[in-house]
Parts: C-alpha cells; sequence; structure tokens
C-alpha cells in the first residue's frame, strides 16, 4: 500500500487492516520548507518545493502542466462524519496542495464532555474514537509519500476533556490543534477556573508532541453582531491565549494565531480589514499567523465565497501568512462538496504564487489613513487590557461582559457575553493537589513531586513506572468498534459495489450516496422560482429534493436557483461508451516538426452549414488553434460545397481538410463525410490528403465510420488536431517509403 501509484485507488479496508497495530511514523508540525524555485521558464520568490504526484491548475496546461506551490502551509477542513469517505478526500486535498488537514465535527468536538471510544453520541458532532485517528493518519503516512510532502493531521483539544483528547491526539500522531480556554468559556460555557486549569495540562501535553497550536480568538468577530467593531478585542484575546500557551512551554513557532479578516465586501474590504492585520502582525511579530476566511458574512453563492477568499489571499501577501486556510460555501450550505473543498485549494495555491513576491514591488505607506487606523486598533487593546487589569483580570472581565459586546472598545453596548466564575460546565470539579502528589506522568504539568522518589527522573517522570504510552505505543489499549448497528465495516458493506465492483454513482459526501447538484433559471420571482425548482427535481426523478442556493438576478424577470436531490440509479461501468483518448505531443515538439515538414490545411463549413465559431476557435492562433504550431491554413467560409474543399485542396497544394458539420437532420453530417471521401477518391488524391470532420454531433467513431481519418467532437483543442496530424503524417510517409 506504501507504493500506491496515482492510477490506484486507496484500499480501504487494507489501511483498517491491522490498524490495531500501527502507529504513526512521526510526531510534531512540519513548515513548508521556503526559497527560491525554478519552476518551468519562472522564478518564484514565496515558494517552497514541488509535488511529486499532483493535479494542476487548469491553466496551467498551457504553460507546460506546472504546479508550483506557495511558502504557506495550505489547510483544507474536513467535515463527512465517515472517515473511511474522508481519507479519499484527503488524497484529492494532498494533489492539490494542502498539507494542513483540518478534521471538524468528528475529532475531539468542543461538545463532548469525555472520551469516547465507540458510537456516537453528544450534540453537534461525532466523538472522536482512536480508530478514526489511527486509520486517517495511516492514510495520510501513505499519502505524503505518495505526493512526496510532510502533511499535518489537525482537529479540537476543546471541551472538559481537553486533556484526555490531548493524550489521545499525542498517542496517535495529531500534529496540530486548536486550543484556546477562552473559546471554551465564551461559546460552550465551560467553567472559567476549569477551562484554564484544563487548557495549561492540554497544552503542557501539545507542547511535549510539539504540536502547531491555533487559537479562537476570531469567534469573536464571527459572533459579534458588527464583527469590525471587535478588533481591539480581537488582539487581547490572541495576547492572552499566546502568552499563556509560551508560559506552559509551547515553542513560539508552534503558536499560530487564527488571524481573520472582521469585514467582508461588501463593506470597503481592504480598508477595514489590512490595518487590523498590520497591527495584529506587529503586535504579535514572534508567533506564526494563520489566515482563514470570515464565515459571518459567507452566503451560499460559490461566486461571492471565491471573491472574499481572494480578497483575503490579497492581505495575506500583503502582510503575511504561516498557514493559509480556505473556506467554503459548504458554510453556508451544511454539505462538505469533495469540488469545492479542491476549487478552494486552487483558489488558494493560484491566488498566491499570481501575487508571489508582491512586496518587492509595492509597498504599504508608512503614514497616512493605514498607519493611523493600525495604532489607533492597536491603542484601543491596550486600553481594553488595562482595563481588564483594573478589574481584577480576566475572569471578572468575562463576568463583566467585556467580551464580545458590539461597541468598538471603549464603547460599549452591554451585550456582551458573560459568565460566573462559579457556573458553567464543569463549576467546582478543580481540586486542590495534596502538598505530596505524585504523578510520574510524562508532559505533566504542574509539580508531581517525583524528585523526593528518584530525583534522576524529574525530567523523565514516567521512568518511575517503566514509561508510559508516549514512550512506548505498544502500551496503548485499542478499542475497535463497540457497536454492531453502525459501524465501519457495516457502512463499507453497503456501499461495497461502489468501492470495488462494476458501479457507479454520483456522489457528494459519502461514496456512492446519489446527490446531485443541478443549476437552474426560472423567469420568475424568487418564491415561484423556489417552488419550480423543487418541482424540476422531482420530474428528474430526483428525491429529497432542496434548495441549497438561491439568487435574485432582478425581482421579476429571473431568479438563479440551485437544488440538491438524490440520484437513485446504479451506472454500470462496462456499458459504458468512453470517450477515444488523442495522444497528445508537446507544443515545441509539433512546431519543430512543422518546421521540417510545412503542413497547409483547407478549412470550412459544408453544405449549407452557417455556424463558424468552431472551426475557427481549432483554426486560428488566437484561440490556440492549429496556426499556433507553424500550419497554415485557408479558410473558406461557411455553406461551402463539399467538392470545393477538394478542389482547394488541390489548387493550394493542402495536405489536410478541416471540414465543420454542425447540422445533423436527416444525417446530413454523415452524408456530408461519406461525400467528401468519394469525391477526393474520384479525384485521384484521397491518399494524399488527411480528411478531418468535426462539430457538436461528430464523433471519433463516426467520423471514422465515414470514411473520415479523424473526427473531433465538443471541446477540441488545436493541440489535439495538430498531434493527430503529425501521428496521420508519420504513418502515411512509413507506408509511402515501404
Amino acid at each position: 500500500m506504501n507504493n500506491i501509484k496515482p492510477n490506484d485507488k486507496l484500499d480501504i479496508r487494507e489501511i483498517l487492516k491491522d490498524i490495531e497495530n500501527y502507529h504513526p511514523k512521526r510526531r510534531g508540525w512540519i513548515w513548508r520548507e521556503v526559497s527560491p524555485q525554478k519552476i518551468g521558464e519562472f522564478t518564484y520568490e514565496q515558494a517552497s518545493p514541488g509535488l511529486k504526484n499532483f493535479v494542476a491548475l487548469p491553466s496551467a496546461r498551457g504553460l507546460k502542466n506546472i504546479d508550483p506551490q506557495p511558502d504557506a502551509v495550505i489547510t483544507t477542513e474536513i467535515a463527512s462524519g465517515r472517515f473511511e469517505d474522508d481519507i479519499r478526500r484527503m488524497r484529492m486535498a494532498a494533489y492539490h496542495g494542502a498539507d494542513h488537514i483540518m478534521v471538524i465535527r468528528t475529532a475531539g468536538q468542543s461538545h463532548i464532555d469525555g472520551l469516547l471510544e465507540g458510537t456516537p453520541q453528544g450534540i453537534g458532532g461525532i466523538p472522536i474514537t482512536r480508530k478514526q485517528l489511527r486509520a486517517q493518519r495511516k492514510a495520510l503516512d501513505i499519502i505524503e509519500e505518495e505526493v512526496g510532502r510532510p502533511i499535518n493531521y489537525h482537529s479540537y483539544v476543546s471541551g472538559v476533556a481537553g486533556p484526555e483528547i490531548a493524550v489521545l491526539f499525542t498517542e496517535e500522531g495529531v500534529n496540530g490543534a486548536h486550543q484556546d480556554p477562552q473559546y471554551n468559556i465564551l461559546y460552550r460555557n465551560i467553567n472559567a477556573i476549569r477551562s484554564f486549569v484544563d487548557a495549561a495540562e492540554s497544552k503542557k501535553i501539545m507542547a511535549y508532541a510539539e504540536m502547531a497550536q491555533i487559537d479562537g480568538a476570531h469567534n469573536a468577530n464571527a459572533t459579534a453582531r458588527d464583527a469590525w467593531k471587535v478588533m481591539p478585542e480581537l488582539l487581547v484575546q490572541h495576547i492572552i491565549n499566546s502568552k499563556f500557551s509560551e508560559k506552559v512551554g509551547i515553542k513560539k513557532e508552534n503558536i499560530c494565531l487564527s488571524t481573520v479578516p472582521p469585514a467582508a465586501s461588501p463593506t470597503p474590504d481592504i480598508k477595514l480589514n489590512l490595518p487590523y492585520a498590520v497591527a495584529l502582525r506587529e503586535f504579535l511579530s514572534d508567533y506564526k499567523m494563520r489566515a482563514q476566511m470570515n464565515t459571518k458574512y459567507m452566503d451560499s453563492s460559490t461566486r461571492e465565497a471565491t471573491v472574499t477568499h481572494v480578497l483575503n489571499l490579497l492581505i495575506s501577501r500583503l502582510t503575511s501568512a504561516d498557514i493559509q486556510s480556505t473556506i467554503t460555501p459548504d458554510e453556508g450550505r451544511n454539505v462538505p462538496w469533495h469540488i469545492y473543498n479542491i476549487e478552494a485549494l486552487d483558489t488558494a495555491k493560484q491566488a498566491m504564487v499570481g501575487m508571489d513576491d508582491l512586496l518587492s514591488m509595492v509597498n504599504l505607506r508608512d503614514e497616512g489613513y493605514l498607519q493611523d487606523k493600525k495604532r489607533e486598533i492597536q491603542e484601543r487593546s491596550v486600553l481594553m487590557m488595562e482595563e481588564i487589569i483594573e478589574m481584577g483580570g480576566y475572569f471578572k472581565a468575562v463576568e463583566a461582559g467585556m467580551f464580545v459586546d458590539s461597541g468598538e472598545y471603549p464603547a460599549r453596548n452591554g451585550d456582551g457575553i458573560s459568565r460566573d466564575i462559579n457556573g458553567g460546565v464543569g463549576a467546582g470539579t478543580v481540586i486542590k493537589r495534596d502538598d505530596d502528589y505524585m504523578a510520574p506522568v510524562t508532559a505533566h504539568y504542574g509539580y508531581n513531586n517525583v524528585s523526593q522518589y528518584n530525583k534522576e527522573f524529574v525530567d523523565d517522570p514516567s521512568k518511575l513506572i517503566g514509561g508510559c504510552t508516549f514512550e512506548k505505543p505498544n502500551m496503548i489499549k485499542f478499542i475497535d468498534e463497540l457497536d454492531d448497528t453502525d459501524n465501519v465495516y457495516l457502512r463499507m458493506d453497503k456501499s461495497e459495489k461502489y468501492r470495488s465492483g462494476n458501479m457507479l454513482k454520483p456522489e457528494v459526501e459519502w461514496l456512492g450516496d446519489g446527490t446531485v447538484v443541478v443549476d437552474l433559471f426560472f423567469s420568475a420571482n424568487e418564491r415561484i422560482a423556489e417552488a419550480a425548482a423543487l418541482e424540476t427535481g422531482n420530474k428528474m426523478n430526483l428525491t429529497d429534493v432542496e434548495v441549497i442556493h438561491k439568487e435574485v438576478l432582478h425581482p421579476s424577470e429571473g431568479t438563479r436557483i440551485q437544488i440538491k436531490g438524490t440520484f437513485n440509479f446504479d451506472i454500470e461501468i462496462d456499458k459504458l461508451v468512453l470517450p477515444e483518448i488523442i495522444a497528445v505531443h508537446s507544443e515545441d515538439e509539433i512546431i519543430e516538426y512543422v518546421k521540417k515538414h510545412p503542413i497547409k490545411v483547407v478549412a470550412g463549413t459544408a453544405g449549407n452549414d452557417e455556424h463558424s465559431v468552431g472551426i475557427r476557435e481549432v483554426l486560428d492562433i488566437k484561440h490556440g488553434g492549429v496556426e499556433k504550431y507553424g500550419i497554415k491554413y485557408e479558410y473558406l467560409g461557411t455553406s461551402v460545397p463539399i467538392e470545393k474543399f477538394v478542389d482547394a485542396a488541390i489548387e493550394t497544394k493542402s495536405n489536410v481538410i478541416m471540414m465543420s458539420t454542425i447540422i445533423s437532420h436527416d444525417g446530413i453530417h454523415y452524408k456530408s463525410m461519406k461525400k467528401l471521401h468519394n469525391y477526393a477518391v474520384e479525384k485521384g488524391v484521397r491518399d494524399k490528403l488527411i480528411l478531418i470532420a468535426g462539430g457538436t454531433q461528430v464523433t471519433p467513431e463516426i467520423a471514422r465510420k465515414n470514411h473520415m481519418d479523424q473526427g473531433f467532437g465538443r471541446g477540441t483543442k488545436g493541440l489535439q488536431i495538430a498531434s493527430f496530424i503529425l501521428d496521420k503524417f508519420n504513418t502515411m510517409n512509413e507506408t509511402n517509403e515501404d
């Protein structure tokens, strides 16, 4: 399995085999190696080494399929809840440049009140099992060898099970985690004292495992009524968690701030967000920056999400981003689409390499609005910190509702989140250690009196008991599935025909789930269009139809609707008619060949056909037509009599005839092909000419059946036609030599 090839599917059953004895190959977070990279004809300054196996951007087809990788670690978030399907998405993501895989709503979810092994329980998430973690880390160990770059696996160390989850993550090779006691207090109503005590223990364990820690300060601007007004508070929250983590022992280079721009267009996005980004990076330059989009203003529009993403990426390039997160409209749709994960990764990669070395060409002004606003944000944050100290500390400030108040500090609207220091989940559960407390545990926070038993073991307390699971993974007790009615093996059995059989079905989040999305437009208002869309889905024989996006283009003239539904039919692979693959040569190879073997084409649209767009696109240099490769052509126009093609070829001493035939009624396209062949035979030049037919109704099989040398259908590029001509010429020359 370790030698998996790109054309091989991941075998999930093979990954699960002997999983109880598998242990991760490494611990700790790995940053990208950053240095200038020469890729193709271009040099990139803010770059990292390329991948062994990858899927390049669509636009790279005109650039010899280069795949430059930016300097920042790139994130994708996985959220389907079925780890066997998430593994497949992880592999897709890695091929598109992701090296930070965040598993959300499945691992260490903040709602969980204890370390769970077994069946899903709790609220708002699927509890973590060791098996899930181990299977995904094992898969990532394979995938990172395949792409040739380390991949960081990430989840959440939060809730009242935080320390236990930190231990589990350390044992199972998790490389990074969100950990911020303020998140627990403000958004999960966990007792403030319990939250900070748990965080101290969790952070100590994370420090031992050299995990990257990301804070949760960005939740303030996702929660506040007017997110752009909490910028001073965001700095305060970042500072509190970062200094706390540093004091506990996490290295500065592994402390990451979740730097989410508080605003999004159609606000004056850059004018609001750039001063905040500069203020944050200037104040907290010792730490790493993880840049993420603000989900507060995200709707279900893919276009809107992409625009916001690119604007945020511009801020990353104008300031810095050590980790660049990618968010998709899944947040607004609550549907974790494979394709939008990949699109977001491609957006980040394309934008970041496109803006490579931006600051060598532009400067941020050191006076004026940007610097004045930056300083104002910093001054407000300092004043807020001073008031917190004067009030008696963080807990008093939380009780007073200072955080997530919709007033721009020092203004207060009185709508902040208030928590009772003696209340919340886990209140009264913190117990003072006895003076002679002893804990022979690795990475333990606080005193443990090991020295009174053996001074040599102060830095390695677990030696007192012969080691622990951190040093000896074979001591870990592995628990497999506990539920006989809902487990990975049963789920895989249900979808086995799509996994290894001869069947296919469209999917969104789970293999063969049958989910499809349909884009519709109705010349009606929003309410009518929505009802019409649901009825359309029903008439298409989709089930479970629901609207996932609505967009009014005009109050009465039209509405765009996207629906999601389930397609309930299987597709048999053996019965599919697969499109023929035309071998493609490199552009340089074709150009060199044509220099030595001049090629001339006559082309036009046949019979009574007036369609000319398609033929011009595969001819003209502007559209990447055959002219691009040095092939000369005579364009005969539209409605060209069949005889004229052959007569013109003879007159101009051309080697190739390219005939476009779009109209298909009464089989006219078949008749035109046969007639062209027969006339060339009649003129005695058929063996000297390459006859090519093209059009939306033409396939290679149809064209050859009707005596053409080749046929090309919708979407054909000049490169494909030029490559075929080259191969055919070589074949003809070999025949003539014989």
